[in-house]
């Protein structure tokens, strides 16, 4: 059924006169008329008895008139909608971040909400691992995580910061005195890591292994403050980054730095090649943006 047809159809019922319903659509009253022809023999059936210059309507122009009314309030607000959506006063942003990165980015969130109220943001928490597959599989429209993602052939990456990981030891003498841990030091002790849904998990265990041991896993927990717990209780030692390490409470606890150096690359990520909505496109511009101002970090 044509649209246009169906928009004349219902503002010549409305003004109850082709003279007016041609005055407010801007076309001629033949135009009209033929119209409603057009729908007539498309239908099947009359739509306007007429009587001189009068018409009234047929049992199938009024089930016509009260659909075709709704059918264009729907392509009003779809139009409504879909402009609202490239000026970005509409729409949803699909976010995933793994449960310790969200303090790290809470400003860029507040921006981007200060920015675009309108989109509705859902902010989903993953492991590494859970996130890349969700990114994949279209569940997210992007994601922040640790980088390089396992699956880069099919991803695209934007590097947002760097930061070193950092040993996270009971506070005893033994570990005290020294100023730095290598890993190699770390070769009969208990560790205390993230659940394998974790990337960082995967890769200190890939680290252990590099060094020629195999790692004895005491206990594995999602939470960064449970990991710490268990170290303050004397389980084992745990590997933070170094933006975790600043909100713990240093009682019962010694921070050291790792030898070698292992870091903490974050990055948001998003499938290869496929559609990106303007609310995702915006989230990107914002990351552009802010690292462009950001400040070159000396060298370590």
């Amino acid at each position: 059924m044509d649209i246009r047809a169906l928009r004349y159809f219902v503002e010549l019922v409305r003004e109850q006169s082709f003279t007016r319903a041609s005055e407010r659509l801007f076309v001629t009253q033949p135009t009209i008329s033929k119209m409603i022809r057009n729908l007539e023999e498309e239908l099947g059936q009359p739509l306007l008895s007429r009587a001189g210059r009068r018409f009234t309507l047929t049992d199938g122009g009024r089930v016509l008139f009260a659909r075709g009314q709704e059918i264009l309030a729907q392509m009003q607000q779809l139009e409504t909608e879909l402009t609202d959506l490239q000026s970005l006063k509409g729409g949803r942003l699909a976010l995933g971040m793994p449960p310790m990165v969200g303090h790290v980015y809470a400003d860029l969130i507040r921006r981007y909400r200060s920015r675009y109220p309108a989109i509705e943001l859902s902010i989903v928490e993953y492991g590494g691992r859970r996130i890349e597959q969700a990114v994949l599989e279209g569940e997210l429209d992007l994601a922040i995580t640790m980088l390089p993602a396992r699956e880069m052939t099919e991803l695209e990456s934007l590097d947002l910061d760097c930061y070193p990981i950092q040993l996270v030891l009971p506070a005893e003498p033994r570990w005290r005195e020294r100023a730095c841990v290598r890993l190699s030091d770390l070769r009969d002790e208990p560790l205390l890591l993230y659940t394998q849904a974790f990337t960082l998990s995967e890769r200190i265990e890939q680290a252990c292994l590099a060094e020629g041991f195999t790692p004895q896993v005491a206990a594995r927990s999602s939470q960064w403050d449970f990991l710490t717990a268990m170290v303050r209780s004397g389980m084992g030692v745990a590997f933070l980054p170094e933006p975790v390490c600043r909100r713990l409470t240093q009682d019962g606890l010694i921070l050291r730095p790792l030898l070698p150096e292992m870091s903490w690359r974050l990055g948001v990520i998003w499938p290869k090649g496929r559609y990106l909505s303007r609310s995702a496109e915006a989230w990107l511009a914002l990351c552009r943006a802010r690292q462009e101002t950001a400040p070159t970090a000396p060298p370590r």
